[in-house]
């Protein structure tokens, strides 16, 4: 029997045929990264392989690293194994990864979300074998709604709390979230970002992706000098020292987790908005059928249960273990 194009190690994924990792968590010569979020880009690798859009956050991010790019759609031959990056549309610059093998295809999708939110690059269905598919959200009580319907939600918040003399202040991921939030809002007031909501910003903004101008938090900015704003923040800085400062202020949540009022309640989470950059149940399913995969590995989140639907649906599945914590590791993911 032909050695599987990817084995499941403690390290994380591995190639045989090509000697390299996929967004290993432990430190490897060679990795191939699909994005830039903490979890999947960690430091110690000899070698990292990324996204030109992906490469600039993951410098930012592990400092002097030994790295290369190749650019979406395009093919690297590494050792006996045909490698290319197909967009995720999870943040800007994320990736799946197609290894090839002696013609048999398999492709790590890495975190994506098959609604295009107007910055990410589109997710793309790559034809494969085999596909291992996150299921961060993998139950059905998860189903998004259209992101134009919550960005109008958001801005009559904003527009509220303004109105009330109150600062708006949204907690949500520094990486691609909070970008998101960022070039999704209609233009209504001042934007103000905590220091590491503005360093990822910039950082995309160099590269040439288009949000709009932010002030950054300091002590010399207050309610007072920017009365109306919209502040975005990271989610530890909710109910800190840092949100005292634009008080009298209104704090929200931006997360899928919204969606589960328990998670909500146990945290002590006023207001919540239903967002996220992962796919939903409709978009998991979708995505894997456009593959036309007939084996299905799951990761990251509800996987037992999303497993056992992919079986009764006809696919031959597994599960894989891992170690990534997701972009939302300040709340639960129940397997």
């Amino acid at each position: 029997m032909a050695r599987p194009v990817l084995i499941f190690t403690e390290s994380g994924i591995y190639c045989p045929a090509g000697d390299f990792h996929i967004d290993p968590w432990r430190p490897v010569p060679r990795a191939l990264i699909t994005h830039g979020h903490s979890d999947h880009a960690r430091p110690g690798h000899d070698a990292y392989l990324a996204t030109p859009e992906a490469l600039p956050v993951i410098r930012r991010r592990l400092g002097p690293i030994t790295a290369d790019t190749l650019p979406y759609g395009q093919s690297r031959q590494i050792g006996g194994a045909k490698v290319s990056f197909h967009p995720a549309g999870h943040v800007p610059g994320s990736a799946q990864i197609r290894v090839e093998v002696a013609g048999e295809v398999w492709v790590v999708s890495g975190d994506y979300k098959t609604e295009a939110d107007g910055l990410a690059e589109p997710f793309a269905p790559v034809p494969c074998h085999a596909f291992i598919s996150e299921c961060t959200f993998g139950l059905p009580i998860f189903r998004w709604e259209p992101q134009p319907m919550v960005m109008a939600r958001i801005a009559d918040w904003w527009a509220e709390n303004a109105a009330a003399g109150r600062t708006s202040i949204l907690g949500a991921y520094s990486f691609g979230k909070a970008q998101r939030l960022l070039a999704g809002l209609p233009p209504q007031g001042p934007i103000l970002t905590h220091g590491a909501v503005e360093e990822m910003t910039q950082t995309l903004r160099d590269q040439g992706y288009r949000l709009p101008p932010t002030i950054r938090v300091t002590p010399e900015v207050s309610a007072r000098t920017h009365p109306g704003a919209l502040a975005i923040a990271p989610p530890s800085a909710l109910g800190s020292a840092w949100a005292t400062r634009l008080g009298p202020a209104s704090e929200a949540f931006v997360s899928g987790w919204m969606a589960v009022r328990g998670i909500r309640r146990r945290r002590a989470l006023g207001t919540g908005f239903v967002l996220s950059d992962h796919a939903d149940w409709a978009g998991l399913n979708a995505a894997i059928r456009a593959t036309g995969a007939d084996r299905v590995f799951v990761t990251h989140g509800y996987t037992a249960p999303f497993r056992h639907w992919l079986e009764t649906q006809g696919y031959d599945a597994g599960i894989v273990a891992t170690e990534f914590m997701g972009d939302d590791a300040d709340l639960p993911v129940v397997e």
